[in-house]
């Protein structure tokens, strides 16, 4: 593939992740899912694996933003240690195309926890399991959890 193939597809990936993320929501999943749609490498358990992870992990916002996890973990299932390797190292290759993402991330939206994006979207954090809170959040937040995923997306189809 050529690099100007490959930046096509990403841009592919960044529209089809965004979508997904504003009509199905779960970012994990969205990242994954289009991933999966895109170049292969995620299989369906690995999708359904991810859910737990929106929201920071089970909609509580303290642990790292559900996109930056789908992309950690798509960059994982190409480059991961494998199962029957468990004992072989690190494969620290892994471990530095995921610090170059969160590294990225970090900088692109001011943080990487659900929280540190739900303020910086919106100057607030939101209870997500108080439906008036979640309906807050959706609402001043517009796109920009759709825009988070999508750039994920795009930045893992251009690292894988």
């Amino acid at each position: 593939m050529t690099p100007e193939e490959k930046r096509i597809l990403a841009e592919q990936a960044y529209e089809k992740a965004q979508q997904y993320e504003l009509d199905y929501g779960c970012c994990p999943q969205c990242v994954l899912a289009t991933v999966q749609e895109t170049v292969g490498i995620i299989d369906d358990s690995t999708i359904k694996a991810s859910h737990g992870l929106s929201g920071g992990g089970g909609l509580m916002a303290q642990g790292t933003c559900g996109a930056l996890t789908g992309g950690l973990m798509a960059l994982s299932a190409k480059f991961g240690r494998d199962r029957d390797k468990l004992d072989k190292g690190r494969c620290i290759n892994n471990f530095k195309k995921s610090k170059e993402l969160v590294e990225r991330f970090s900088a692109e939206f001011g943080g990487i926890t659900c929280a540190e994006l739900q303020q910086q979207f919106t100057g607030r954090t939101y209870d997500m399991w108080n439906a008036e809170e979640y309906k807050a959040f959706d609402d001043a937040r517009g796109k920009q959890c759709a825009h988070a995923t999508g750039t994920v997306t795009k930045w893992v189809i251009e690292m894988l």
